[in-house]
């Protein structure tokens, strides 16, 4: 049961079923559990059959749920002149060319979300050490190297989502808070699913998705079934 070993925890902990449940179910559990008395964000982890070292089965990109996540997201902006006052008009917290790119060389990372013109990417190349371990580098695949500089900003503000998967196969993502309604919470996560399922690489071979849990902030995780 790891760190979360308080008496709140290990009573849900004695309420989570041996084996997966349908979404809905599971989106039911973590709303009946003592430790998800507050709001707290639910998170799915997805355990997938690929091989991470194989670049051809890399799961990575980016995608807006049908109910949103519940949270903004701040969002910075690596752009030409001409487009700084559209990505802050759009909710950027910060947005520029070269000087953004050496404020961040620096060591400011108070921002969720990085997004770039394919133009400043020369610029931005620079930035892959400082932001890449993060996951903060943007990138054509995970849909932050962008021609449209305002629409990028407005959707990842309101939470568009980034995801790839780790060194160990997995997939963790944010789909909404406690407080959202059963349905909209059992959408959200029926719609990831399904993006996961249809990015299913050529080269992968046995079981593509092995194992897919959800679970809140400070609850225990509940497996679903796929």
């Amino acid at each position: 049961m790891g760190k979360k070993n308080g008496k709140r925890y290990k009573s849900d902990y004695e309420k989570v079923p041996s084996g997966p449940v349908s979404v809905g179910e599971a989106v039911g559990l973590l709303k009946q559990f003592d430790s998800t008395k507050f709001d707290q964000t639910v998170e799915l982890v997805i355990w997938l059959g690929i091989d991470p070292k194989q670049a051809d089965q890399a799961i990575r990109g980016a995608t807006s749920l049908p109910n949103g996540i519940g949270k903004t997201r701040k969002v910075i902006a690596f752009c030409a002149d001409d487009d700084v006052q559209t990505a802050l008009d759009a909710g950027a917290i910060e947005a520029g060319g070269d000087d953004l790119v050496a404020k961040v060389q620096k060591g400011w990372m108070d921002f969720d979300v990085a997004i770039s013109t394919g133009a400043m990417m020369r610029s931005v190349s620079r930035l892959g050490r400082v932001l890449g371990p993060v996951g903060k580098m943007p990138s054509p695949k995970a849909g932050t190297v962008v021609d449209d500089v305002a629409a990028a900003v407005k959707e990842y503000a309101a939470g568009k989502i980034k995801y790839r998967n780790d060194d160990g196969g997995n997939i963790h993502v944010p789909v909404g808070k406690v407080s959202f309604e059963t349905e909209k919470l059992t959408e959200n996560i029926e719609a990831f699913l399904a993006q996961i399922k249809a990015m299913k690489p050529a080269s992968s071979k046995g079981t593509y998705i092995r194992k897919a849990c959800l679970s809140a902030t400070m609850s225990p995780s509940v497996e679903v079934s796929v």
